[in-house]
């Protein structure tokens, strides 16, 4: 058990892409984790299956490194805006931050919001500029972007005064100056042991811990992880569960396992003091949070308040023809359980029940609610989605709209289409900055104004633009928004496709299956290249007469279908349409199947407008 004196705890934090899970791979190749012979692999702290296909980080994870006899608590945090929910309560669990700023990029829209977060509850801060060795680096200017953003913030003149340190996370070296590559990371551990302070609080004083994190396991059920504020925690101690926000709260608990973070793994210990962060199991319903006790002294810890969803999406049970034929777990109880149990590890989620089968899922942003769908798809899930809403406050008597700070890097030659798109989703220009042949625009535009817009973004850039966007704040509706200039093409009988009904339906618009694919009436198969939707029989075969006609037989020649991913299926959406999501498929559908019912409906429409 490490003395206070010798425990850093640390986050580090940074925009999407800056370099944090590879800076941490080799911290813990230098901080002597790994055998010599030991076979390693890149961006090891990204363990989940959805996080090493997107190359991005989805949960904060816990790790530990030892360096001259110091143990450094490190904690790696998501840098995509959609999951700030994780970065901000692991913030309270740390004494300081490690500010990760790319040295091409700089400071981006995610590093102002957790920066902020790290600022409001006081922490130190070092900043690291990575990626020194890019050719596009621009080190000083970065430099001089991060002073600002510190002003910016209302940082203290400490605050203001961090020290620099200048990496390359791939290369695995640090330094402090921005002209000299280092040799190895010594000048960042440096840096963190006689800059970050180490914790404060009372091993003598009765036990307080807050539980900042939720991990689980088959085996023994949840594990709680967090930092002992003060006192002593004990294997086999009898604890008290209190919250901050809830008096009537006090349930009993016990201490059955105890572990400290060592490296990848939990080495399990008999008891640990105040200062450091430990995991514990033995506590069935404990959530985010809480805080646990000395039976004889119950004081519960403030927890920070994480910012609001600012969307919501409606999960409900599938009921299309093909219902039941993919899915393992198909009923609303299924889905109202795995919902729930999601609550328990994500603070930033709010799930509501509407009637029996059907719940309002309400998060962070598109990418985050993708990522819970994705990771239910592959549990064996089947329900279906509805098109993305923004959730409205009433601020004053007006109803006001979530509203996002964009900014994208684009080559100068596309700068021009990137405006004109913005301008017709309501957003406004607020800077536009050369980077050597291409230029940095900043935006604020309505959440709602973002649907839809990363596929158009990346086509009008030729796949060259980098976008990003977090909340900023809230402002009065801006009025319509057109979300989509085509319709759908929708299958008018259920049945398999052929070639010959295909064929006539591509001279329609692009199509999403290829022949032989089972389909049912209702069912999106492709996109209307007009600003409506269309009826096509891709069922149709041909009848095999005995009557001839000039170019009748000829070769049926197909286009290739177009495949969504379940980001570009939501995108697509519009309001009458569901996503059906299945193990093994994607299909789009009208929420009404029937076709005379779907035009009723839109003639009774028009004769109301």
């Amino acid at each position: 058990m490490a003395s206070q004196e010798n425990i850093r705890n640390i986050a580090i934090i940074a925009h999407v892409d800056h370099g944090k899970t590879t800076l941490v791979d080799e911290m813990l190749k230098q901080g002597g984790i790994y055998r010599e012979n030991q076979a390693t692999v890149d961006r090891v702290m990204d363990s989940g299956d959805l996080e090493r296909e997107r190359g991005i980080t989805i949960l904060a994870k816990n790790t530990a490194v030892h360096y001259k006899g110091t143990k450094i608590n490190i904690v790696d945090t998501p840098g995509h805006a959609d999951f700030g929910g994780e970065v901000e309560r692991i913030l309270k669990m740390v004494n300081g931050v490690i500010l990760l700023v790319d040295a091409a990029e700089g400071p981006m829209p995610q590093t102002r919001f957790v920066l902020q977060k790290a600022l409001e509850l006081g922490h130190k801060v070092i900043v690291a500029v990575n990626k020194v060795d890019k050719p596009d680096a621009r080190v000083h200017e970065v430099m001089d972007e991060v002073l600002e953003l510190l002003l910016d913030l209302d940082a203290t003149d400490e605050q203001f005064n961090s020290p620099t340190v200048f990496c390359s996370g791939r290369q695995g070296t640090a330094s402090y100056s921005p002209d000299e590559m280092g040799k190895d990371l010594t000048p960042l551990f440096d840096t963190i042991v006689n800059y970050i302070d180490s914790p404060k609080g009372d091993a003598n004083a009765p036990l307080q811990m807050l539980v900042s994190s939720i991990d689980y396991n088959e085996y023994v059920g949840r594990i709680a992880v967090g930092r002992v504020e003060q006192g002593t925690i004990k294997v086999n101690q009898e604890v008290t569960i209190c919250d901050y926000h809830d008096p009537e709260i006090k349930q009993k608990g016990k201490v059955v396992a105890l572990y400290e973070f060592d490296g990848l793994g939990k080495a399990p210990i008999q008891q640990a003091s105040a200062g450091e962060i430990v995991a514990l199991s033995g506590m069935s319903d404990i959530t985010i949070g809480r805080t646990l006790c000395a039976p004889d002294a119950v004081n519960p810890l403030p927890f920070v308040k994480i910012s609001d969803p600012t969307i919501e999406m409606t999960f409900s049970v599938n009921d299309s023809p093909f219902a039941g034929k993919e899915g393992k777990f198909v009923t609303s109880r299924n889905l109202r359980d795995r919902l729930e149990k999601e609550l328990l590890k994500d603070v930033s989620l709010h799930v509501t029940e509407q009637g029996t089968d059907s719940f309002n899922v309400a998060g962070r942003g598109e990418m985050h609610l993708s990522i819970l769908m994705e990771t239910m798809r592959r549990e064996g899930f089947e329900f279906s989605v509805s098109t993305p809403r923004v959730l409205t406050k009433e601020i004053d008597g007006v109803i006001c709209e979530p509203i996002e700070r964009m900014v994208a890097d684009v080559p100068e030659e596309c700068m021009g289409s990137v405006i004109e798109k913005m301008g017709r989703r309501k957003g406004d220009l607020l800077s536009m900055t050369p980077m050597g042949n291409r230029y940095r625009l900043e935006f604020l535009v309505p959440s709602r104004g973002l649907f839809g817009y990363r596929n158009e973004f990346l086509t009008d850039t030729r796949g060259e633009g980098i976008m990003s966007s977090v909340l900023d704040s809230y402002a009065p509706m801006k009025g319509e928004i057109e979300r989509r200039l085509s319709g759908s093409l929708i299958a008018f009988e259920s049945g398999e496709s052929c070639g010959y009904g295909l064929a006539a339906a591509q001279e329609r618009g692009a199509l999403f299956i290829g022949a032989g694919v089972p389909v049912y009436a209702g069912m999106v198969v492709g996109i209307c290249s007009r600003n409506e939707d269309m009826t096509v029989n891709v069922c149709k075969k041909k009848q095999l007469t005995n009557m001839r006609a000039a170019g009748s037989d000829d070769a049926v020649r197909l286009t290739t279908p177009r495949v969504f991913s379940l980001e570009q299926c939501l995108e697509f959406l519009a309001d009458d349409e569901l996503l059906e999501c299945t193990p093994k498929s994607l299909r789009i559908r009208k929420r009404e199947l029937d076709h005379a019912a779907r035009m009723r409906a839109v003639m009774k429409k028009r004769n109301q407008g």
